[in-house]
């Protein structure tokens, strides 16, 4: 897997720094003997400091990193798709060429992780049609994904964007109970409520201001369906390949473009593409692979900001991101939006967050139950007094 090799190490030494035996204390707070702090204690203190600055910094880029491209993909994307300058209606063909840009740097990043293997940590990736096919139903509720997001976009404003795919929760709790069986919580409800609560007045308030697209909208909603889909197909197919996930961006990027392939001919997005007066553009052709490589990138600086941070984090990023991709599209476009409009969104992001919190909360409870019960099953055991002697 390919990952931030400083990470494990900074983690590493912060944890043996913050854990060792403190200096002997004479009395003198902080001090050791003599009450003159000793040349090893404040070697130790520095390196601790300097081990923590560098777990910031690096948190602080990764943060930094993920916005810039998550936003930027955005933004980006609207240009593709919606732009009144480059007048482009071919939203299945920018997402098909995204696609084979995610493939290329997968088999570039194997080719260097095997050259590099110190450098690059990347798996070796060889095409099997096995298991192309065991990946086959996820791929055909991926390819919705990302088609449905591209659709959702084209249709309306990047600043409602985030409202138009806010059911993406809900639909998690409703796929678990329909497919897994999970039951979810009254806490966890209330919070789907008040997203669900979000979701409408948005869509009313963006109706009021004479911008809303009922298109973007419905495939908002599908695109927030397949979403939770994905999440759950995601677990039942990871196994196919050796629960790798970069294994599996691979192997579900082919079967997309494959499947896009026949929808490109059908739509007749391939004659929009050559009848396009850019298409021989260097700078088209530009915009469209930085587009595919923020793309694959999404997803590793994803998963380095969990790694380095924690889930509930990326999570709580994810939302203040949100926020600020709102306004900066409120900026960048001069929109004029009512207050009602700007409640949608606190109720959408509030009811988003607060689900997280509940959700970690209530994997925490279970957790440490189950940890009680593992404990109270070993205490009869080591409780259980030893034979004293021979009975008489």
């Amino acid at each position: 897997m390919m990952r931030s090799r400083n990470a494990t190490d900074n983690n590493s030494e912060l944890h043996s720094s913050s854990t060792s035996t403190p200096p002997p204390d004479d009395g003198n707070t902080g001090r050791g003997g003599g009450g003159v702090p000793t040349t090893a204690t404040m070697r130790q203190s520095s390196k601790a400091r300097g081990s923590l600055g560098a777990i910031y910094l690096q948190i602080a880029l990764t943060v930094a990193s993920y916005w810039f491209i998550s936003i930027s993909l955005v933004f980006l994307n609207k240009y593709l798709l919606s732009s009144e300058d480059l007048k482009l209606s071919a939203p299945i063909f920018v997402t098909c060429y995204q696609c084979i840009v995610t493939v290329l740097l997968c088999v570039l990043l194997s080719i260097l992780g095997h050259i590099f293997p110190g450098v690059i940590e990347f798996p070796k990736l060889k095409f099997d049609y096995r298991v192309t096919r065991e990946v086959l139903p996820l791929s055909f509720v991926f390819v919705g994904m990302i088609m449905f997001n591209n659709l959702c976009l084209k249709y309306v404003g990047v600043a409602f964007y985030n409202v138009g795919r806010s059911l993406t929760t809900v639909f998690n709790v409703v796929m678990s109970y329909i497919i897994l069986k999970q039951t979810t919580s009254k806490s966890a409800l209330i919070c789907c409520i008040v997203i669900i609560s979000g979701f409408i007045l948005g869509v009313d308030q963006e109706g009021i201001t004479g911008v809303l697209n009922y298109k973007g909208v419905f495939y908002g909603i599908l695109a927030s369906l397949c979403v939770s889909l994905n999440a759950i197909y995601t677990k039942k197919v990871l196994p196919s390949v050796d629960n790798n996930i970069w294994r599996l961006m691979y192997y579900n990027n082919i079967n997309a473009v494959v499947m896009f392939i026949p929808v490109l001919i059908f739509s007749g997005e391939i004659q929009e593409i050559l009848n396009f007066n850019q298409f021989y553009s260097g700078t088209f052709w530009l915009i469209m692979t930085i587009t595919g490589v923020f793309g694959f990138g999404i997803g590793f600086i994803s998963g380095l900001q969990i790694q380095v941070t924690s889930p509930l984090t990326h999570n709580i990023s994810g939302t203040a991101k949100a926020c600020a991709q709102t306004i900066l599209a409120i900026m960048y476009f001069h929109d004029i939006k009512t207050t009602l409009w700007w409640m949608s969104n606190v109720l959408v992001l509030g009811g988003s967050f607060s689900y997280t919190i509940v959700r970690r909360n209530e994997m925490k409870k279970a957790h440490d139950t189950n940890a009680r019960v593992e404990e109270d099953k070993k205490e009869p055991l080591l409780g259980k007094p030893e034979p004293s002697g021979y009975k008489v």
